[in-house]
């Protein structure tokens, strides 16, 4: 009885010493209330603006409708997007953007079917389903930018495993609480790895999973031991497996996709299919066409801002209004990509200068070939770079098929080293306008992060994310993230 009680104490001290604040229900409760009022307003504005563009039906025949946004909620639930923890963005906007769009072309059929369809505005129709893709959207963002860093929000995790991957694990998901898994607390049987990791405490031995589990109703566990022997880890998932109703590996693969991963059953074994977007033609040619119309479309829509950012440079200073440099393009071909001209005729020379009066940051231009305040810049070039309208003449890049609006940021050959092992992923893909990187920070991450950002994008490539890095794009630019 004294070796038990001796044996429990270690437990319950680390179970007392822990607080676990997340309330996953109110996080539930927050998606769904944010999602019906935007499938509300979206309706309501719909019929709203049919209504005063002369339409002819009565309002109360689409408010007997109110009760289809439940059945939107239903299917966001079987969607998995209900409490949606773990959900990456792009997969997020994909079952946003399919469940959305398949229930309208349901309830059509159904209203086609079953009652008469000249009650209802097509107009408003069209308008209610576009609405709800963006309202919801930026509904479910928006919550997530003001309430992922609250104590409430999410659920608790706990970490198994307290090395590097393990300490990977838990930066990440602190950097990404939108992803609403919080770490609470890590387990590992060394015990000179007991205390703290990145700020999380590592409170004893695997063996005190399953109470931790019980006393403080954590649902994920995540096992971040790559380097354990097949044996052992199979060990450890059939003992505490049963304990957990979430239970994650971190497997040995660092560096494959992990976007558009799904496991197969082969007879009784594991398998995981990575599925090439880069090798199915149908995913590429959407790419090529999104490409072409959306570059035609913003580049007649922009004419006229395009046409006074070319008088505003003319009179800025002197030197020609557009500005080439030679860039490395898909399987290694060089282009020459097109910007506006944002710096003064003699840029290499008041960059030499510049470095010469201010050696302390030679060190910085060599590693980035960036700097916060440059010289070279002109006034017009300073705000065309804060708000990316510099790269506009790469519109004609896209159409001539040297580059694609999302792509890897085109690089000149000097960089190529930068990229190691690397380089060859970089040259499967057309480079891009926007990127990853784009809306990741930009200039504000180290270059090992960029080319990081670029590999993830060869590798995790779809239109979805393309779609999503679009959208993010407009964001960034708005706010000038990063841009310098």
């Amino acid at each position: 009885m004294a070796k038990a009680m001796t044996l429990y104490q270690p437990v319950n001290f680390a179970i007392a010493a822990l607080k676990v604040a997340t309330r996953p229900y109110y996080m539930i409760a927050a998606l769904v209330s944010i999602d019906g009022i935007c499938l509300s307003l979206a309706g309501a504005i719909s019929v709203s603006l049919r209504l005063y563009f002369n339409g002819e039906f009565h309002p109360s025949t689409y408010w007997q409708l109110w009760p289809v946004v439940g059945l939107f909620l239903l299917a966001y639930a079987l969607a998995g997007l209900y409490p949606g923890q773990a959900i990456s963005p792009v997969e997020e906007l994909r079952r946003v953007v399919l469940t959305t769009t398949l229930l309208y072309l349901s309830l059509g059929s159904a209203i086609f079917l079953f009652r008469d369809l000249e009650l209802y505005s097509r107009a408003a129709f069209l308008m209610a389903w576009g609405l709800s893709l963006i309202l919801v959207l930026l509904g479910r963002y928006g919550l997530r930018a003001l309430c992922a860093r609250q104590p409430w929000w999410g659920y608790p995790v706990l970490v198994m495993g307290a090395g590097q991957t393990g300490e990977m694990v838990i930066r990440t998901l602190t950097r990404r609480p939108e992803l609403g898994l919080k770490p609470v607390a890590v387990l590992d049987d060394d015990p000179k790895k007991h205390g703290s990791l990145a700020d999380v405490p590592v409170v004893g031995n695997l063996s005190m999973a399953p109470s931790l589990r019980q006393a403080l109703n954590i649902p994920y566990a995540i096992v971040a031991m790559p380097g354990v022997p097949s044996r052992r880890l199979i060990k450890l998932l059939e003992r505490y497996g049963r304990d957990f109703p979430h239970l994650l590996i971190i497997p040995d693969l660092f560096g494959m996709a992990s976007l558009w991963v799904g496991a197969r059953d082969l007879g009784g074994m594991l398998g995981l299919e990575a599925r090439q977007q880069l090798l199915l033609p149908w995913p590429k040619r959407v790419k090529r066409l999104l490409d072409k119309s959306l570059a035609i479309l913003t580049g007649v829509g922009l004419l006229p801002i395009i046409a006074l950012i070319a008088l505003l440079i003319r009179l800025d200073s002197r030197g020609p209004i557009f500005y080439g440099q030679t860039r490395i393009g898909r399987n290694g071909r060089p282009f020459k990509a097109w910007k506006f001209r944002s710096m003064v005729p003699n840029a290499d020379k008041v960059l030499q200068h510049y470095l010469s009066e201010h050696p302390e940051l030679m060190a910085l231009w060599e590693r980035d070939h960036k700097l916060k305040y440059d010289p070279r810049i002109t006034p017009i070039g300073n705000f065309l770079r804060r708000t990316s309208l510099d790269e506009l003449p790469q519109l004609w890049n896209v159409l001539r098929g040297e580059m694609s609006l999302v792509g890897p940021r085109p690089i000149v050959n000097e960089e190529a080293w930068r990229y190691g092992d690397r380089f060859d992923l970089y040259l499967q893909v057309l480079p891009g306008v926007t990127g990853l990187w784009q809306v990741s920070g930009r200039n504000n991450i180290t270059y090992e992060e960029r080319v990081n950002l670029d590999a993830y994008y060869v590798r995790n490539w779809s239109v979805w994310l393309d779609v999503y890095i679009l959208i993010r794009t407009v964001w960034v630019v708005l706010i000038g993230d990063g841009a310098y």
